[in-house]
């Protein structure tokens, strides 16, 4: 499973760790836990407008998890929250099974396709993608206020 699982692709995002590190004074910020395996990640965001200006991650967690996060610290800035929900979609739909639509403006997303096979770790992606998600609805509520 190890071979099939760690593609090098995802190791090397992994290894990138694009965005990582937290961000000082951020318009939203989200840590989000994943009880089953302990994988935790923490997203924080600044926002220029409607699209993200810079992005923070920081992982506990497993290669997948940092491997995700990576590539969301590659693609986010500059991307708009529905840019973010798409990418969200489409590897979701990697993860099952699904055939890489739409996967032009974040192709790295294509590199998870090895993990399909194994749905007990799909929430190791998903997990840093379900952070921004909170992270971006913390800026909008917080530009709310």
């Amino acid at each position: 499973m190890t071979d099939e699982l760690y593609q090098n692709a995802i190791v090397a995002h992994a290894r990138a760790g694009a965005g990582k590190g937290r961000l000082k004074d951020p318009d939203g910020s989200a840590t989000v836990d994943n009880p089953l395996c302990g994988d935790r990640v923490t997203i924080d965001l600044r926002m220029d407008g409607a699209r993200v200006a810079a992005l923070g991650q920081q992982v506990r967690g497993c290669v997948l998890c940092e491997a995700a996060a990576s590539v969301i610290g590659l693609r986010a800035p500059g991307a708009s929250r529905h840019d973010i929900a798409v990418a969200a979609r489409i590897v979701a739909g990697i993860l099952k099974g699904d055939p890489v639509r739409d996967a032009v403006s974040w192709p790295e997303l294509s590199d998870f396709k090895p993990v399909s096979a194994y749905a007990s770790r799909h929430d190791c992606v998903l997990l840093p993608f379900e952070a921004l998600e909170r992270a971006l609805a913390a800026a909008a509520k917080q530009r709310t206020r």
